[in-house]
């Protein structure tokens, strides 16, 4: 299948300005939503993803489908996603120690939740880190969904 590339953001939506106060004449406008997906593998160090957010992205969701479960050398069966090699400044250690889709949040932390609204002004590699595996190391698909340039 062939594929399409825009150099965004882009924008859907038929009203592109208001000229009234009732539905079909106010701006119905808005940004597509993007995704982007990497492989990740369990490592005893944090690693650099394919994944990179466009500078002024909102994310809007995180989420790994964990097809080998996370083992551990240490009892630590946990994995955090981040923007550089530190990898919490997204998402703080969560555990994935079971097959399947692990949805992850920035929790209450308010720095956590500010880089999702606004990832700032330059584009971020995406980076993950968990613990140190056991005899197998846990492996899945990394998915980072995000609204691109939502402030623009």
């Amino acid at each position: 299948m062939g594929t399409t590339t825009f150099t965004g953001p882009i924008k859907a939506g038929d009203v592109l300005d208001t000229t009234g106060t009732t539905v079909g004449s106010i701006k119905n406008v808005g940004f597509c939503l993007m995704a982007q997906t990497a492989d990740i593998v369990q490592s005893t160090t944090s690693a650099q993803t394919a994944i990179t957010i466009p500078a002024n992205s909102t994310i809007v969701s995180i989420t790994v489908l964990v097809d080998v479960a996370w083992s551990s050398a240490t009892t630590t069966y946990t994995l955090s996603v981040g923007t550089s090699s530190t990898a919490t400044e997204l998402v703080a250690s969560t555990n994935a120690n079971a097959v399947g889709v692990l949805s992850l949040n920035p929790g209450t932390d308010a720095t956590r939740t500010g880089v999702w609204q606004d990832v700032g002004a330059s584009d971020v590699a995406i980076w993950v880190d968990s613990g140190a595996p056991g005899a197998t190391p846990g492996a899945g698909k990394l998915i980072v969904t995000y609204i691109q340039a939502n402030n623009a």
